[in-house]
């Protein structure tokens, strides 16, 4: 039934392929030149967004598309006037980053009104069915790679998975994203799933208790909101001596926020040794202190191949093809199943920087030694 679900999407997906602004063009006799592809990113607060929509946008406008790309600020007010701008304007493709992926569904439906094919970038978009593709990360595995450098990080578990040479007790706290982004259940699906056995056997201890998703959320993904939320758990569940050995951050703004408290109140000495900390993006601040030691690791997506399958899936619409999906079956939004396209992994721990981040291009080592990308 699942398989002839997908099916039936696929066949869905090539007949919805769009025609073009107002459904008058026909996108596969245009030239590049003439076509125009929205692009909406839903932030300039974190260096990965500001990454992306430069990617997307060399990749499209390399191949000779014109490229309209918004940043909302993290308002959803913004980013849906920003979109009903690029349909109003003529957008043959959509690429949406949403900021809530339940808060665009009248914009969507005005786009699959001009038949303008819809491309959820990264963040599922919710709720509607004029979601024509997904491209993104396996998330889960995300969560689950989270977890296990964690565990690695403690000692619990070797570098291949295998028993550790450690056995706890160790006090952990947990920090999950905004609850408005599908990606932060799949996130903490993956990394609870892997921190459960360890916690029901008593390696690993929850001081604070908190462990259920709406009690550890961090809305909007603010580092300062996470801050200050470490921050009341010193206070209010290690005021009696306890010590804290590792949190669970599940991006790396948050990791930030999270260490700031900690060095706040005296962690980060040989007497009182810095927390393992995890977190995801390879941000440039993060990944120098990973590398000095401070942060214990990152989960890097590379947002290059990620922007290269947007650019993919838009040229296929345009073409009137259909895009090339590895997944027909786990993305669903509430009203359909998502065909999408995901991207592989990697965990970056200090000895892994070289190889993933310098060698790949992706940042220089004068970049990592700076905390700061050029």
């Amino acid at each position: 039934m699942a398989t002839l679900s997908g099916a039936l999407l696929l066949l869905g997906l090539a007949a919805c392929g769009g025609q073009g602004a107002g459904g008058t063009t026909d996108t596969a006799s245009q030239q590049p030149k003439d076509l125009t592809i929205g692009v909406s990113m839903p932030t300039q607060t974190s260096e990965r967004w500001i990454a992306d929509g430069k990617a997307v946008k060399e990749k499209l406008e390399a191949k000779g598309y014109k490229v309209d790309l918004q940043y909302a600020n993290d308002d959803i007010p913004t980013q849906s006037q920003q979109v009903d701008q690029m349909i109003t304007q003529g957008a043959d493709v959509l690429i949406i980053a949403a900021i809530d992926g339940t808060a665009l569904s009248s914009q969507l439906q005005a786009a699959a009104d001009k038949k303008i094919p819809v491309i959820a970038y990264d963040r599922l978009i919710r709720g509607s069915k004029n979601v024509d593709f997904y491209v993104s990360f396996d998330n889960y595995k995300v969560g689950v790679a989270q977890g296990k450098a964690l565990l690695r990080g403690l000692g619990l578990e070797s570098p291949d998975g295998s028993k550790g040479s450690k056995t706890g007790p160790f006090n952990i706290e947990v920090f999950a994203g905004s609850l408005d982004d599908n990606n932060t259940h799949f996130f903490f699906g993956g990394a609870m799933d892997t921190l459960k056995p360890y916690i029901d056997n008593g390696s690993l201890v929850v001081k604070s208790k908190q462990t259920k998703l709406d009690q550890v959320a961090i809305l909007r993904w603010q580092q300062e909101t996470a801050q200050k939320r470490m921050e009341n758990l010193l206070t209010s569940s290690y005021n009696d001596g306890g010590k804290v050995s590792g949190v669970l951050s599940p991006y790396d703004g948050i990791s930030r926020g999270i260490i700031t408290a900690l060095q706040n109140v005296g962690y980060g000495t040989a007497a009182n040794p810095m927390p393992v900390v995890t977190g995801q993006d390879a941000e440039i601040a993060s990944v120098k202190l990973i590398n000095t030691g401070v942060q214990s690791s990152t989960i890097f997506k590379d947002t290059r191949l990620l922007a290269e399958q947007a650019v993919n899936a838009s040229v296929a619409f345009l073409e009137k093809k259909t895009p090339e999906a590895n997944d027909t079956k786990s993305y669903d939004n509430g009203v359909k199943v998502v065909p999408a396209y995901l991207l592989p992994i990697q965990t970056v721990f200090k000895a892994d920087i070289q190889k993933e981040l310098v060698d790949s291009g992706y940042y220089t080592t004068a970049e990592v030694a700076a905390g700061q990308a050029k």
